[in-house]
């Protein structure tokens, strides 16, 4: 799982390491949506390019791929409303995710660093997702 920031260029190192997230997606969300917060995945969007991307990686539907809406934006502040929750959390409770908390922890604060910066730019992002 991976931020990919609107736009060519946002002017700042997007890159973030999402497998602790990955690994932990299920765990993540029920813990979101107990938390009251949007679920990482409901900020997961894709263009025609990311699906024919992940179609090749062996991932995904081709006839499901094209009936995907548009992609969708997000405010960097939505996310880090779930991202600072998530941490909260996690920090307060370090057994929560057993031996991956501390890796979760250390990605969702790669997150928030990215999404403050994205904020700052009035940037809009996403959550992108690659199989390999």
């Amino acid at each position: 799982m991976y931020i990919v920031v609107e736009g060519e260029d946002p002017g700042f190192d997007i890159f973030v390491n999402g497998r602790a997230l990955a690994r932990n997606e299920d765990a993540l969300e029920k813990l979101a949506l107990r938390l009251g917060v949007k679920p990482l995945l409901e900020f997961f969007s894709a263009d025609e390019n990311s699906m024919a991307l992940l179609l090749e990686e062996g991932a995904g539907d081709p006839e499901w791929a094209r009936t995907l809406p548009p992609p969708q934006w997000f405010s960097p502040e939505d996310g880090l409303i779930t991202i600072c929750t998530l941490q909260d959390f996690l920090r307060e409770a370090p057994a929560a995710l057993g031996t991956e908390t501390a890796a979760v922890v250390s990605e969702l604060e790669e997150y928030e660093r990215v999404l403050r910066k994205t904020a700052q730019r009035l940037l809009r992002w996403q959550l992108a997702v690659s199989w390999k």
